[in-house]
């Protein structure tokens, strides 16, 4: 073996901070996937199903990051490495966060409580596995006086943030809120859409690398589109709650008959409030992302 082998591994990959904890994302993945498959019942519905794929998902991406990053083969990919890793730490510590408080009852199910208790078991090692990714984003994230990609930058994870919310939104649509009813709430499904594509363009022009492909320089673009999303998210946070609440269009109090879990009217709720959630983190986002652009335009000394 050629004595300058070992440049080829990256020992800071395990024995760093960032290491531990993609070492720790890698331990309890493989736990709750190994207690979901052995007796957690998540073929039971289809949301135990879609937590299982989230689960594994997860657990695959870090152990590819992981072995790309210790053998240092992630500088052969046509990608920017920090954003990407960075970006989809920042989606798996809301991923795995909130999901699985779903995922538990209280009572014993079919199975027995033998299931419940593995239930609750990887509730715990998922929302731990949360924790892993949240401090994996902290240590990557942007600091005075380091240079890091623009998805390590607080208007970077924001955008992560925005496309996590829209999701939740798209869910709550999926769920019969009736929006088709009125023209008004369609072009509040519009600006939701609209703002979620626009938002997923920033985030892989930048984990590709090919920001420099816009004709405007990204920090404007960044800017420019934000405001934009700012203005059209507080128009859809007024027109939908309008078309929805009001006595004309719609009902301002939940119907006695509506059944729990599948009322319309709690879908066109969860709708309203994660508007204003999202024009919020749009808002922030344009804070600081005006603010980034004020510093890349600073003078050298």
């Amino acid at each position: 073996m050629s004595p300058q082998g070992g440049q080829y591994l990256n020992k800071a990959a395990v024995f760093s901070s960032l290491g531990a904890a993609r070492l720790s994302q890698l331990a309890l993945g493989c736990s709750v996937v190994a207690m979901v498959s052995h007796s957690a019942g998540y073929s039971g519905g289809s949301y135990g199903v879609f937590c299982m794929a989230v689960w594994c998902a997860c657990f695959g991406m870090t152990t590819v990051v992981f072995f790309l990053d210790a053998t240092r083969l992630h500088a052969c990919l046509p990608v920017s490495w920090d954003n990407l890793t960075v970006a989809f730490a920042a989606l798996a510590t809301l991923i795995l966060g909130g999901y699985p408080v779903y995922f538990v009852r209280a009572e014993c199910p079919y199975g027995g409580c033998e299931v419940r208790n593995f239930r609750i078991a990887v509730t715990v090692c998922s929302i731990a596995g949360s924790l892993a990714y949240g401090a994996e984003v902290i240590l990557s994230r942007a600091k005075p006086g380091r240079v890091v990609g623009y998805m390590a930058t607080v208007s970077g994870l924001l955008k992560v943030v925005q496309g996590f919310v829209a999701c939740i939104i798209f869910g709550a649509l999926a769920n019969g809120t009736e929006y088709s009813r009125h023209v008004a709430t369609i072009y509040c499904v519009v600006v939701y859409a609209v703002c979620f594509a626009m938002t997923t363009v920033v985030v892989i022009l930048t984990v590709s690398g090919r920001t420099g492909c816009l004709k405007l320089p990204f920090d404007r673009f960044v800017v420019v589109y934000t405001l934009l999303a700012v203005l059209l998210y507080l128009s859809a946070s007024v027109v939908w709650p309008v078309f929805c609440f009001d006595r004309k269009y719609g009902s301002p109090e939940r119907p006695s008959s509506c059944p729990r879990g599948r009322c319309p009217w709690d879908s066109k709720v969860v709708v309203a409030v994660f508007s204003f959630v999202n024009l919020a983190l749009y808002v922030a986002d344009l804070v600081y992302s005006q603010r980034i652009r004020f510093v890349t335009q600073q003078p050298r000394v």
